[in-house]
């Protein structure tokens, strides 16, 4: 993971809140023309089951819910000015690029920078123990500081792995990684090539990863509204991936353990690095495959049998609350999950659908939370109001 909680981050600063992005008409329509949706579609499946275990959503008049979506402030797009630079040198372009407002003068512009050894050792103190902040099969990741004070996650690429996987793609890998810019997405700042040395220079993320919280780790449950807000930034961020760069880009690890969560819990979505781009007709393992052994298609089986039996909320998470509010909306959630399971493509929504579907789940959730006086949580009233800020 790129980021976490640890006694010696004390310097880290909470990332500023900017609304989260909406896509245009016009970079759709591009992204349409240009970009079969075979692979986003297919994708939208996996992911969506894959994060959430059994999530979502409701039969909403599609053009209502569209409207809603698009006018709705916290949608509105905030391009950088470096990403506004390098659009417009890249002619042709279909990528709609969003990024989070940078109001910090200490805070490094994500970009393809190349760093020196010095620096990262410097950064990481030798790749200091205690600077280590988690391991998977890319390698190792540390937590680091720069010159300019800027707060880093550091992944150290195995030599085994670069060895069998990256070769001669990892300077392709690292072009990919210096265009893709979101808000929900873990920013690139660089990178190092150094002997035998491949290292990822990446933003650190402080408030550690979403499965740490549903987990509980920290002390406190994540309520049903903080995990819709979750949702749906992480539907963005996939959506980005498969519509709005120069090429699809799927990520085929998507997990509660590579959504890291900020301060104020907005979700960014880690390790897409180096998944590999894929051709339009390409994508990963189907959610539910007929001709596999039930055991293997277990988890989609149980989660229905609980649907239909009415204990919707067991199968996202049995500490929720069991009230009307949280009911319906864990309901309209699995019917969107079924919607994503369905064996034929094209009856499967893409992943910006989903996210649609998800914004309507979360604005009825809260117009019937507030009608029945129920409070929010701490969690979630903190998320909120940061949201509408």
């Amino acid at each position: 993971m790129y980021g976490g909680r640890n006694s010696s981050s004390t310097g880290s600063r909470s990332v500023p809140y900017s609304p989260a992005s909406v896509y245009s008409d016009t970079s759709t329509a591009t992204a349409r023309s240009s970009s079969s949706s075979k692979s986003s579609v297919a994708s939208a499946a996996r992911s969506v089951a894959g994060v959430f275990v059994s999530c979502f959503t409701p039969p909403v008049d599609t053009r209502s819910s569209a409207k809603s979506f698009a006018d709705s402030e916290e949608f509105k797009p905030a391009v950088s000015d470096a990403s506004r630079a390098g659009s417009e040198r890249k002619r042709g372009s279909n990528r709609g690029v969003y990024a989070a407002a940078n109001n910090s003068t200490h805070e490094r512009e994500p970009g393809s920078v190349k760093f020196n050894i010095e620096e990262i050792l410097k950064a990481t103190r030798n790749f200091s123990p205690s600077f280590k902040i988690g391991q998977g099969g890319f390698g190792t990741v540390f937590r680091g500081r720069l010159e300019d004070g800027t707060l880093v996650a550091v992944k150290r690429a195995k030599k085994s792995v670069y060895d069998k996987h990256l070769g001669v793609e990892f300077q392709s890998e690292i072009r990919t990684l210096a265009q893709v810019e979101h808000l929900n997405l873990v920013k690139f700042y660089g990178y190092l090539e150094h002997g035998d040395e491949r290292i990822v220079v990446v933003e650190y993320v402080p408030n550690g990863t979403l499965r740490e919280h549903l987990d509980c780790i920290h002390g406190n449950i994540l309520d049903l509204a903080a995990r819709l807000d979750i949702a749906i930034d992480v539907a963005h961020a996939i959506t980005y991936l498969h519509m709005y760069t120069d090429h699809p880009i799927i990520h085929r690890d998507i997990k509660s353990s590579n959504i890291l969560l900020t301060e104020n819990l907005r979700a960014k979505v880690a390790d897409f690095g180096f998944a590999r781009l894929a051709a339009d007709s390409d994508s990963g393992r189907r959610p539910i495959e007929p001709k596999r052994e039930l055991k293997e298609r277990i988890t989609a089986k149980w989660a229905m049998k609980k649907f239909t039996d009415g204990e919707a909320i067991t199968t996202l998470d049995p500490k929720l609350e069991c009230d009307v509010a949280n009911n319906l909306a864990i309901e309209k959630i699995l019917e969107l999950a079924l919607q994503c399971l369905a064996p034929r493509r094209q009856n499967r929504p893409s992943m910006r659908r989903c996210a649609e579907i998800l914004w309507s789940i979360r604005k009825d959730y809260r117009e019937l939370s507030v009608s029945d006086g129920r409070s929010l949580s701490s969690y979630s009233m903190r998320s909120t109001s940061t949201r509408e800020q």
